[in-house]
């Protein structure tokens, strides 16, 4: 039996209501998508910028300092460069990267990208880590990352400061493979580095709680937790000293800075047990400052310019 002409015209109908109402509804869902990745955190209060401060580090320029490197790795030492490159750009808050275009809801920050290049027998390492830090040192960093790359694999880890920390990682290791999971805020011993050169003043002392950086715990293959530890600053003929002691890693971190500004990183040295089982022993890893410069050098990209990784010892 065919349907009757009113039957058809009812189903009809009913269908059209039904997609009307399913595009009704999606259309609901994109916009408050839309609305909550359009919301912004009030950022913390800033704390007022010098005028040394302003005048060094909003030049347009890079500071580029080159180090003289012997890391302790598989239980022996191993010799090799280090560079630091401090400079300020304009962040994102909620995306977390560099922001292409001025906005009031950018976020400034003062970035270090710190790298080291040394051997192992055969076969290079070459690890890189990235700290953006607001200027203002008036909340945690808002991002820190690190890469590892040797022969045998590369990994990557990064956290994200948003409601709480929100940490990745990749490796090619069995039983880390990848990981992403949340913790509670606490302070980074990767932003250390870029609080000295805001303002050392701020620097956390006493018996604190931190997460070691990620480079220590990705090459000891320690779990990703803060660590209860003792932080020390001292100053003695225009150097400063920041030493951080984990009692429970075995670790001893000490970073040496001019006292006056803009509190260049003259040296560190980083004392802790290299190897595994038995035969790990206490090794200290050492960095020496050898040439410092100044300049754009993301526009110093001709083969011309490279003449002036001779002038960093590189």
């Amino acid at each position: 039996m065919k349907p009757s002409k009113s039957t058809f015209s009812t189903s009809l109908i009913l269908l059209i209501l039904l997609v009307i109402g399913c595009k009704q509804e999606n259309n609901t869902e994109t916009s408050m998508d839309a609305a909550t990745t359009s919301k912004t955190k009030e950022q913390p209060p800033k704390n007022p910028l010098s005028d040394d401060f302003k005048k060094y580090w909003y030049a347009g320029e890079a500071e580029i300092t080159s180090y003289q490197l012997s890391q302790a790795r598989y239980g022996e030492i191993r010799d090799g460069k280090a560079v630091l490159i401090y400079v300020t750009e304009p962040f994102l808050p909620e995306e977390q990267v560099k922001a292409n275009n001025s906005n009031p809801e950018n976020v400034s920050v003062l970035k270090l990208n710190a790298t080291k290049k040394f051997l192992t027998g055969i076969y290079p390492y070459s690890i890189m880590s990235s700290t953006f830090y607001p200027v203002y040192d008036n909340q945690h960093a808002i991002k820190t990352s690190l890469s590892v790359q040797e022969w045998c694999g590369h990994v990557y880890s990064q956290l994200n400061n948003r409601d709480q920390f929100e940490f990745t990682s990749h490796s090619y290791f069995e039983g880390e493979a990848d990981q992403a999971f949340y913790m509670e805020k606490a302070i980074l011993e990767n932003e250390i580095w870029n609080k000295i050169r805001i303002n050392p003043e701020n620097l956390p002392v006493g018996d604190i709680s931190i997460i070691p950086s990620l480079e220590f715990l990705r090459l000891s293959h320690q779990k990703m937790r803060a660590y209860d530890a003792n932080a020390e600053l001292s100053s003695k003929n225009g150097i400063s000293t920041y030493i951080i002691t984990y009692t429970e890693l075995d670790r001893k971190l000490s970073i040496n800075f001019s006292t006056d500004f803009p509190y260049s990183i003259e040296s560190w040295t980083e004392e802790f047990k290299s190897g595994f089982g038995a035969n790990a022993k206490t090794l200290i890893t050492s960095a020496t400052k050898l040439k410092s410069l100044k300049t754009a050098y993301w526009q110093k990209n001709d083969n011309k310019n490279s003449i002036l990784r001779d002038s960093l010892g590189l």
